[in-house]
């Protein structure tokens, strides 16, 4: 997917440097559009495509597939270590087709856990299936080793590296500071438009489907309707699901602005200069930190609770009335805005990856 394609580029970029290792990329294309926008601003090519994506299908249909051609891609590569990220189910099937050829898995992003069956969904339980699959667990924080810890992984195998998002973030950032990005516009958007106040929104999980959905428009629109002089600047994702109720609720509101998926870097360039962002994306809430920005979480729970602790987000979930005053608050109390943008991110400094490395450099070919 193309969260797990930022978060793993910078970690195979500098495997690829390092020549005590052979690496090869294989993208399940989970995400089709969005994953090779990635991977082009990376400069990555996959070593194998397997192309499962089709409109509409099931989480059992996309399952299924994924584990034969994944199995069938370990059978013929017999690597020593498959690293895995994240909790997507291309995350869980990768696990899996390993575990089923004996091949030890390293797991990037480990340890997440909000102990709800259903939220986020499918994400908890690929989470935990992945860790009983894992052989190395690289964590983001003490908090998530503390979680593994408490479901009897060893500590031996427990790594506490930082998160890979803050290094393909910084790489990102460098990258528009150079001269041929800069001053490169975003897609769907006029200049005027970021250099004014704005406000960025993202929203995909499955969770929030349907009514989550139809809240979280019927938020915006208000708000649109009382801050008059913000904008609100939305890439809209492709899954219809999302696509129906955002386009039927906000397309017809002079400062709400829907646009289409965007690359990281130009979104990079959105989370830069944005006010604030409202999102029930799990990256965002260790990204935006970095860059001074406060989120607003649009999901009842998060897997990602140190970011609650550090005051670097706030949970507000999917009722009208809660998004509405939170984010009323900020615009309107520059204090309390100021202590979120400024609080400290406690997902790490940048070197997650060569932290990463370092340990699977000092492991056995078979952990």
């Amino acid at each position: 997917t193309r969260p797990e394609a930022i978060k793993l580029a910078p970690l195979i970029l500098e495997l690829k440097k390092a020549p005590e290792f052979e690496i090869n990329v294989c993208v399940t294309a989970q995400h089709r559009q969005m994953l090779d926008q990635v991977l082009k601003i990376f400069g990555i090519e996959p070593d194998v495509d397997l192309n499962i994506m089709k409109p509409n299908q099931s989480l059992a249909e996309l399952s299924s597939r994924g584990i034969l051609l994944l199995d069938k891609y370990v059978t013929d590569k017999k690597p020593d270590l498959v690293l895995v990220q994240g909790d997507t189910t291309t995350t869980f099937i990768a696990s899996l087709a390993a575990f089923y050829n004996k091949i030890a898995v390293g797991h990037v992003e480990a340890g997440l856990r909000t102990y709800k069956k259903f939220a986020p969904f499918p994400e908890e339980i690929n989470r935990m299936i992945t860790s009983r699959l894992s052989d190395l667990h690289f964590t983001p924080t003490e908090g998530s080793k503390n979680n593994l810890l408490k479901e009897g992984v060893d500590n031996d195998k427990i790594f506490v590296t930082g998160n890979t998002v803050i290094d393909a973030l910084f790489l990102m950032k460098k990258k528009l500071e150079s001269r041929d990005y800069r001053e490169a516009p975003v897609p769907g958007l006029k200049k005027e438009i970021l250099n004014s106040k704005y406000i960025l929104i993202t929203g995909h999980r499955r969770e929030n489907f349907g009514e989550g959905f139809k809240n979280i428009c019927q938020a915006i629109l208000e708000l649109s309707m009382e801050f008059p002089d913000v904008n609100f600047i939305y890439p809209v994702h492709l899954n219809p699901n999302v696509q129906e109720p955002v386009n039927a609720i906000l397309g017809n509101r002079i400062n709400i602005h829907l646009i289409k998926p965007l690359d990281y870097l130009p979104f990079v360039k959105l989370m830069s200069n944005c006010y604030m962002i409202l999102t029930d994306s799990g990256g965002i809430q260790e990204e935006a930190p970095s860059l001074g920005r406060p989120v607003l979480v649009l999901r009842d729970v998060t897997e990602r609770p140190e970011a609650v602790d550090a005051k670097t987000v706030k949970i507000v979930g999917t009722n009208i009335k809660k998004i509405v005053f939170e984010t009323s608050h900020l615009l309107r109390n520059k204090t309390d805005y100021n202590k979120m943008a400024n609080a400290i991110n406690p997902y790490g400094d940048g070197k997650a990856v060569e932290r990463i490395i370092k340990i699977i450099s000092s492991q056995n070919r078979k952990p």
